[in-house]
């Protein structure tokens, strides 16, 4: 792919483990859908029934630990970091980069996954010591120019 390809920057965003289910009060996505769902209590119960460890609320310690390592892989992958918020439940970055979105945030998620399950004293335990830190996938949205830019790394710095 040519850097014609890629988008300015990218507003990546991804959730907790546990915290933001199917049916979920606030709305939901389904899978592969971009409509937002009500709320569906049932379904929501369901979801939690069928969760395989505890809901990830991300501590302070935790949340710094999350943001130097984005700072720390976007400056080893030569990314360009315009913001990132770690939030108890989710985190949100805006980056430039000629690669895919998804592959930066698939990058991204391992690395914190892996730094957390380290601070929490999970490393080399059963199942690589790792956890489920994160909810599967995340919301890339394309930044294709200046203002939009601009936007962004203010919902980002400001608007959490």
């Amino acid at each position: 792919m040519s850097n014609d390809e890629f988008p300015l920057a990218y507003l990546i965003t991804w959730t907790t483990y546990g915290t933001w289910l199917p049916g979920d009060e606030r709305g939901w996505l389904k899978k592969g859908s971009a409509v937002i769902h009500p709320p569906d209590p049932a379904l929501h119960e369901a979801a939690r029934q069928g969760m395989t460890e505890e809901a990830v609320v991300l501590s302070q310690p935790q949340r710094d630990l999350v943001g130097s390592v984005v700072v720390k892989h976007c400056d080893i992958r030569k990314w360009i970091l315009h913001a990132r918020n770690v939030r108890t439940n989710h985190v949100h970055v805006v980056v430039s980069a000629a690669i895919d979105g998804e592959e930066i945030r698939s990058q991204l998620k391992a690395w914190c996954s892996r730094r957390l399950s380290e601070q929490a004293g999970l490393s080399g335990q059963g199942d690589n010591g790792q956890r489920r830190w994160w909810t599967e996938k995340g919301d890339i949205k394309w930044i294709d120019d200046e203002e939009h830019l601009h936007n962004a790394i203010r919902y980002v710095n400001e608007l959490q």
